[in-house]
């Protein structure tokens, strides 16, 4: 082999693999990134220490998982319960948006436990209007309510305020590790 052929074969492995770090630094930054669940405020649905993938693609929806920067250190992932413009109230473990009652089915087992463990008329979730917790009448505009899917034990929005969405670092699409737990998130 030329000493020719060697540099440009060289120079040719060099720049595949300046391109293959630069395409993953690409994802990583602006399209997806993995994120580790700490805590418990997302159980059922999410376990500590959940591995996943985060899409930064995608505008939040109402009841995505989201994860955020809740201040400089700290990252949280929390359900979008309530949008820009809604007007968001809790009661009888009920979810009001906009005075219209949703079903929450990912909180099912939740509700079952804690009426298992306090009696029948528990509730998962406290009453409140937004406009008790925080003094809006609605969902302030470039922002959004969050709360976790283990209500009583989640510091979210009830605590923490509405969210920027500038704050928001992308919606949780896939659990991948471990396996016994990887899901596609709905």
């Amino acid at each position: 082999m030329t000493e020719r052929k060697m540099k440009s074969e060289s120079l040719e492995w060099i720049m595949s693999f300046l391109i293959a770090i630069i395409a993953g630094l690409v994802i990583k930054f602006f399209l997806f990134t993995p994120i580790v669940v700490d805590g418990q405020s997302m159980k059922s649905t999410l376990n500590d220490q959940d591995r996943m993938i985060v899409s930064k693609l995608s505008k939040p929806e109402r009841f995505d998982i989201v994860v955020f920067h809740a201040n400089e250190k700290q990252d949280y992932i929390k359900r979008v319960i309530g949008l820009p413009g809604d007007k968001i109230e809790y009661e009888n473990d009920t979810l009001y948006i906009n005075g219209k009652a949703y079903e929450e089915e990912y909180l099912e087992e939740n509700k079952k436990w804690i009426k298992e463990q306090f009696g029948e008329d528990a509730l998962l979730t406290d009453n409140f209007t937004l406009e008790d917790l925080w003094g809006y009448e609605t969902v302030p505009e470039d922002t959004i309510f969050v709360l976790g899917d283990n209500r009583r034990f989640s510091k979210d929005s009830r605590h923490i305020g509405v969210i920027p969405m500038k704050a928001i670092i992308g919606d949780a699409k896939i659990v991948i590790w471990p396996i016994k737990n990887a899901q596609i998130i709905r």
